[in-house]
């Protein structure tokens, strides 16, 4: 290699160096522009994707034409071709990995959503993406991917009977995310009794985050078959009832509007309630000096349940005070039984 060819190639790598810094800095960010004043995300997504690449692809294009001038054998250009080819199918296989992965992700966050955002789907995705890369980097290197696809299978069938707790989870998770009944950011109650946020799906399981930030894990073949209550379907708002007891010497009518007042004054005040609705109190038992009470209010979710009836039973208890209504106090009956020659 003479100094004449080794000079050419440090021009063809910088002019590519340069180019690919140009479209980095200046192209890709107008074209991002334009794209933020459309409605659509993924186009965002694609050329905030495709920013990442584009000075290691003209450098690698100026690295390919400046070899190109050197005088060398011509096994030795087709190499250059090949390793070309196969730099520019494995990037663009990684960009539509993550493009089509993160349109998922876009497609969850509208309301129209129809496939939830899960690890499950984005690893499926993106697993599916790079098996179709590299059998087309292997088809452009003329080796044959038949006799590979036929060894996959054998050898699938093989893998399906040793991992069938496994497969059993993956396919219970790609049937709970097709039923659409339970997506990702639901609030569910299970059957066991533990309650919270589907935080993900994966493929072995699903994990809820708790109130408490806690996370519990269940294998997507049990949450499959247990009885799951979703506080998001068919709407997230949500109405919940705070029991009151009272006492049986208080004016029941006065207790219920006094009641309603307060419920109102809550869901006026509170954040996350459901405005402009007309406040209920249900009188549902009768016990011992005690006349029981619901007391029902409603919020736009789940999460707002917690400070809205902490608030509510702060506000009920002081406006009970200042109302002179009583409130139901344990009423016990002692029997004293007197023994024959005991002292008095």
């Amino acid at each position: 290699m003479t100094d004449d060819e080794i000079l050419k190639l440090v021009l063809y790598i910088l002019g590519g160096l340069v180019v690919g810094f140009i479209t980095h800095k200046v192209v890709m960010p107008l074209l991002a522009k334009l794209a933020s004043r459309t409605k659509l995300k993924s186009d965002d997504l694609i050329i905030e994707t495709i920013r990442k690449w584009v000075i290691a692809w003209f450098v690698a294009l100026g690295l390919f034409l400046g070899l190109r001038r050197i005088d060398m054998d011509m096994r030795y250009h087709n190499w250059l071709e090949n390793g070309l080819m196969i730099f520019y199918i494995f990037s663009a296989t990684l960009i539509l990995a993550r493009v089509i992965s993160g349109m998922l992700r876009i497609k969850a966050t509208g309301t129209d959503t129809v496939i939830p955002s899960s690890s499950i789907i984005g690893n499926i995705v993106r697993g599916i993406i790079y098996i179709i890369g590299l059998l087309i980097i292997l088809q452009t290197q003329g080796i044959s991917v038949t006799p590979i696809l036929t060894a996959l299978g054998v050898g699938g069938l093989a893998v399906a009977l040793a991992l069938q707790p496994t497969l059993s989870n993956l396919f219970a998770g790609l049937q709970i995310i097709a039923s659409g009944k339970i997506n990702h950011g639901d609030y569910v109650k299970l059957a066991s009794g533990e309650e919270g946020y589907i935080d993900d799906i994966t493929w072995r399981s699903t994990t809820i985050r708790g109130d408490a930030d806690h996370t519990i894990i269940v294998p997507n073949s049990k949450l499959a078959d247990m009885i799951v209550t979703n506080f998001y379907i068919p709407s997230r708002e949500i109405p919940f009832s705070v029991e009151i007891s009272v006492s049986q010497d208080n004016d029941l009518e006065k207790v219920e509007q006094v009641t309603k007042q307060v419920i109102r004054d809550t869901m006026n005040d509170c954040e996350g309630t459901v405005k402009g609705l007309e406040p209920v109190v249900r009188y549902f038992s009768v016990g011992d000096n005690r006349i029981n009470l619901r007391a029902i209010l409603r919020v736009t979710e789940q999460s707002y349940k917690f400070p809205v009836r902490h608030d509510f039973i702060k506000r009920i208890h002081d406006r009970y005070r200042q109302e002179g209504i009583k409130m139901a106090l344990p009423n016990q009956t002692i029997f004293i039984k007197n023994t024959p020659g005991a002292e008095e």
